[in-house]
């Protein structure tokens, strides 16, 4: 029986990219396991605080096992050889091709079994041999799962051909007490780790693969990087706590300096408070994205004059990395000051004015050309909803302006909120400030939608014009190139719509994002147009007809494409919510008129299908429209009572007049969850139908009745969804 000991392997290198670390050390991790299985070697459970993991720091690349088989199982090998009408010859002796055969797999050729398939009866070689020791197979196995690591552009050093991520210092590989044979990278496997570059710069002894974790944090380095992220947060906080405020620690940015440290150790720094007249965000940006600081808020959660850097030693005098913390912001922070007056100076109009000058794309003009179809449509939309019409004029006239700042210049993520300050600065209304901020909202995946309704009317404005525009400027995703971003805007339209509770009817703000774009497109055409020929007359050139072009041409499919891609997107959306894609298609089935109005009936279908009728009345539902499709010319539109004779369709006919009546008024409401539960009670009626009844019947008038009859009960489904989509027969 095979024994189990720990497994520690550990590659040494020069200090590794921290935003690519987690990903290759989860795959080197990832690799050893594989190449372990591959080999048959078992990873028994054993009890202990020491799970099988990734490790890793700025330094290097761990996997620690806490319980590896010291053994391959015996290795079985079954080799198929010659049929016996080829092995053996008439006589019953062997030919040389069954001797070579018994030969090549280390046999006498009586030793070979026989089996039997669909071809006949053959010569097989079985064999079983110990399985080899782990400890002698893991330089193959580390070697295996290096060459699986993710690594784009592996570096070379010295005079090797081989390459890695990071020059290699160093290589450990224990099995329990003892060190595997063999070299990767070149470099032959040791117990020798290393601990802290400044704190411990000598060599880490280590006796025993469970004492890698203790040894090195002796050695000034947390090689687990959940213990070292819990102390970077702790060190965080208790620093923030001094200041007097709280910490703002992103995820990402947690994660990021969590790879540049071994021993990290928080410094509270700060910085001239006259710099905090500066947008905060401007500042923060700075401190996360270069320097990879923690910026600290104050009770309001407003930024303060403190920041904490997280060091990567202990060090006897903090104040010099302080100083030098501190000393490496302020430039920074002087530009993003001197960027924000100079803005302030030129103020928001003269920015506006600027971007005349900006080409939005070739097709589709100017950002000019952009700020005014997307003013119009703010206009158009806030009247919809009973908002202030000058409001939002004032709003979508300004939203773009900041893209001619230089703080966005410099700070591309500030888009929209440095117009949030320069509005404020202009004395506009702290409406029209806030609503230019949020028009880009959502910003990413998980992110809230606007959250004012004029903000919401300029982000269901913006991204109908991007969508428009795009489409018609031939931009349509295609695989994975999507260069407008058109998929996130159409997510973000539809967001917006739904979660802001907007009845806005989807096709009528198409056609008019649109047509405005068709415009726009016109006149940047006739532009170019006599641009090119004035051209041509300043070189002698004669040009014949005056350039003009006609009125771009919007038909009916562009903007059911347009519609159908927007809808397309709330897929994911659902899925994510847990709804089924059959409830999911019975809805976009029927195409509602808004996205809105969209959800309601999912969320009705979602409350349908737990009726113990749904199931039946959808497969009903089913039946019908592929009867309707059968048939040939038009079926007729009411029924005649007088034809109706079987006892089956008299009573269904009876119950669906008393279900049309009474789901009327529901319907008028949008109560699909009403309509839906008082058309279940069909089920019945309908299932007793389709028994006792001869649909397709010989009379064509009787036929045609029937038919009319079932086109009621799914016309009037269909009010709500195809629910025959739910179907699963």
């Amino acid at each position: 029986m095979s024994e189990h000991l720990p497994l520690l392997v550990e590659i040494g290198t020069e200090e590794l990219p921290p935003k690519a670390l987690p990903e290759l050390a989860q795959a080197f991790y990832d690799g050893i396991l594989k190449a372990l299985a591959a080999r048959r070697i078992a990873l028994p459970d054993v009890p202990g605080d020491l799970p099988a993991r990734p490790l890793y720091s700025p330094r290097r690349l761990a996997v620690y096992l806490p319980a590896v088989s010291t053994q391959q199982p015996v290795q079985h090998s079954e080799v198929l050889g010659p049929y016996t009408n080829v092995g053996l010859d008439g006589s019953g002796n062997p030919t040389p091709a069954l001797l070579g055969f018994a030969q090549k797999n280390g046999l006498e050729w009586q030793q070979l079994e026989r089996v039997t398939d669909a071809k006949g009866m053959r010569f097989v070689a079985r064999s079983n041999r110990p399985g080899a020791r782990t400890l002698d197979l893991l330089a193959e196995i580390v070697n295996e799962a290096v060459k699986g690591l993710p690594i784009p552009k592996p570096m070379r050093w010295g005079s090797r051909e081989t390459g890695f991520v990071r020059p290699m210092h160093w290589l450990v590989i224990l099995l329990g007490r003892d060190v595997a044979p063999g070299e990767v990278l070149g470099f032959k496997a040791d117990r020798m780790s290393r601990g802290h570059r400044f704190h411990h710069a000598k060599p880490v002894w280590l006796n025993d693969a469970n004492e890698y974790l203790e040894a090195l944090r002796a050695a000034y380095v947390l090689a687990d990087p959940r213990e070292r992220r819990d102390r970077v947060r702790a060190e965080i906080n208790a620093a923030a706590r001094e200041a007097g405020g709280s910490a703002r620690v992103p995820a990402e940015l947690l994660e990021e300096v969590n790879c540049l440290v071994e021993w990290p150790k928080a410094i509270l720094c700060s910085f001239e408070p006259g710099f905090l007249r500066v947008p905060q965000e401007a500042l923060i940006s700075t401190m996360e994205s270069n320097q990879k600081f923690f910026p600290v808020l104050d009770a309001e959660g407003r930024l303060s004059e403190k920041f904490i850097g997280i060091a990567n030693l202990e060090s006897k005098d903090p104040a010099q990395i302080r100083q030098g913390y501190e000393r490496v912001i302020r430039p920074r922070f002087a530009d993003a000051q001197f960027f924000y007056d100079e803005d302030l100076k030129q103020g928001l109009a003269g920015m506006a004015a600027g971007l005349a000058t900006v080409t939005y794309q070739q097709k589709l003009g100017s950002y000019s050309h952009k700020t005014v179809r997307v003013t119009v449509l703010a206009e158009a939309i806030a009247e919809k909803l009973g908002l202030d019409v000058a409001m939002a004029h004032s709003a979508a006239s300004l939203a773009k302006a900041d893209l001619q700042s230089r703080m966005v210049g410099e700070f591309p993520e500030l888009q929209g909120i440095a117009g949030r300050y320069y509005a404020a600065a202009a004395g506009q209304p702290s409406e029209v400030a806030q609503a230019i901020d949020e028009a880009y909202q959502p910003r990413f995946a998980g992110d809230a939608i606007a959250p004012s309704p004029l903000g919401r009317v300029l982000a269901i404005a913006e991204r109908l014009d991007t969508l428009a525009g795009g489409f018609a400027a031939g931009l349509k995703p295609t695989g994975n190139k999507d260069p407008f971003a058109l998929r996130r805007s159409a997510l973000g339209l539809a967001r917006t719509l739904i979660e802001g509770g907007l009845e806005l009817d989807t096709r009528d703000l198409l056609v008019a994002a649109r047509s405005g774009v068709l415009d726009s497109m016109v006149m940047v055409d006739l532009r170019s147009k006599q641009k090119a020929a004035e051209e041509a007359v300043s070189h002698g050139v004669k040009v014949q007809g005056d350039g003009a072009v006609g009125a771009g041409v919007m038909n009916a499919a562009e903007i059911e494409e347009l519609q159908d891609f927007i809808t397309e997107r709330l897929r994911g959306y659902y899925a994510d919510q847990g709804v089924p894609g059959t409830q999911f298609d019975a809805v976009a089935d029927v195409r509602p008129e808004s996205l809105l109005d969209f959800d309601r009936r999912l969320k009705a279908i979602a409350e349908f299908v737990r009726l113990r009728e749904a199931s039946s009345l959808a497969a009903a539902n089913k039946r019908i429209r592929n009867l309707l499709k059968k048939v040939e010319g038009d079926i007729p539109s009411e029924v005649d009572a007088s034809r109706l004779s079987d006892p089956a369709e008299l009573r269904l006919h009876g119950e669906l007049v008393t279900a049309l009546a009474d789901t009327d008024p529901l319907l008028a409401q949008r109560d699909y969850v009403g309509t839906l539960k008082r058309l279940a009670q069909l089920q019945l009626p309908v299932d007793a139908f389709f028994r006792d009844v001869m649909v397709m019947a010989d009379d064509p008038a009787v036929r045609d009745n029937r038919l009319a009859l079932l086109k009621q009960i799914a016309d009037r489904f269909a009010t709500v969804a195809a629910v025959e989509q739910l179907s699963t027969t």
